[in-house]
């Protein structure tokens, strides 16, 4: 694997509960059959941002997302939610969250209706309406218990169930994996309407980057039970570069060119070196080297680089 990039955010400080970091893991540590699924992960969001959490099947994030939740226990470190412990948040803490796991299962004996209705009782801001149009528009049938409906259905519920509370803080595991085009534009629509317009801080997990690409102002990289690059997305399109390396260049490179994090032969000799620099550092003197050739990549592409 390759080495493991440093970009975290600095930790919360103490400040009022309003203004405090909606998540922060700091050094989690999370083991299962021997095999280390967080390995020291630090993370935080700021309040207000769209973290893009991407990584392949098994890097950690969903095990992440519960450890942040106060869902399982970790091995090491400390998950806070609002400056609280996440395995001791308030009953305050709790009303300001909404979260979408990947597969959604709770109350399945339950009526889309009776569900519903048994929820909004629990938040002071429920949005009725919101829920009950959108329900419509996506033709759920309200009497069909949730155990009944197709995996896209029970998706689509669960996320109408986050939504309708105007939660200050979204927490979406793959939101997007069970639908269709149509209802997955919707849902980042939705994402990107809560964030711009009322301040809503929202965490999702894919493993599709063109929906990261949407509407995410921050992205991270997981990869191993690392987050191996924290980065706001617009900061980091500026400064990542891939460059095609001649022979002739190629052959005076001694050690690690400064912000280089991955490099491989090229078919046709030389070397392709990936680059990613700091937010006030120039670019190294190889980008400038005769022959050099730069490349600028996809986020796809460069999470390819970075993790493969």
């Amino acid at each position: 694997m390759n080495t493991v990039i440093n970009r975290v955010e600095s930790q919360p400080t103490t400040v009022s509960h309003r203004d405090s970091a909606p998540l922060a893991a700091i050094g989690l540590k999370k083991t299962y059959d021997a095999r280390a699924v967080l390995d020291d992960v630090s993370l935080t969001l700021a309040p207000g941002s769209v973290l893009g959490l991407i990584g392949r099947n098994g890097a950690g994030k969903t095990t992440l997302i519960r450890a942040l939740l106060g869902l399982i226990e970790t091995d090491a470190g400390e998950a806070r939610v609002y400056d609280e412990p996440s395995l001791r948040m308030s009953d305050a803490a709790k009303s300001r969250l909404c979260y979408v796991p990947q597969q959604p299962e709770a109350l399945g004996w339950m009526t889309v209706r009776q569900m519903l209705d048994f929820v909004a009782q629990f938040y002071p801001n429920w949005d009725r309406d919101f829920a009950e149009s959108t329900i419509t528009r996506w033709e759920i049938p309200l009497k069909t218990t949730l155990a009944k409906l197709s995996p896209g259905e029970r998706q689509r519920v669960a996320i109408v169930r986050a939504l309708a509370p105007q939660p200050d803080l979204l927490v979406l595991d793959e939101p997007a994996a069970a639908l269709d085009p149509v209802a997955r534009r919707e849902l980042l629509r939705e994402i990107a309407t809560r964030a711009g317009e009322f301040g809503t801080t929202v965490l999702f997990s894919t493993h599709i980057v063109s929906d990261l690409e949407r509407v995410a102002s921050d992205v991270a990289f997981m990869h191993q039970g690392h987050v191996l690059l924290h980065s706001e997305l617009d900061a980091l399109k500026e400064r990542h570069l891939r460059l095609h390396v001649p022979a002739s260049a190629a052959e005076h490179l001694v050690g690690k060119v400064p912000g280089e994090v991955a490099r491989r032969p090229n078919l046709y000799g030389g070397l392709s070196v990936v680059l990613i620099r700091d937010e006030a550092a120039p670019w190294p003197a190889l980008v400038d080297a005769p022959g050099v050739q730069r490349e600028a990549l996809s986020l796809e592409d460069l999470f390819v680089e970075v993790a493969g």
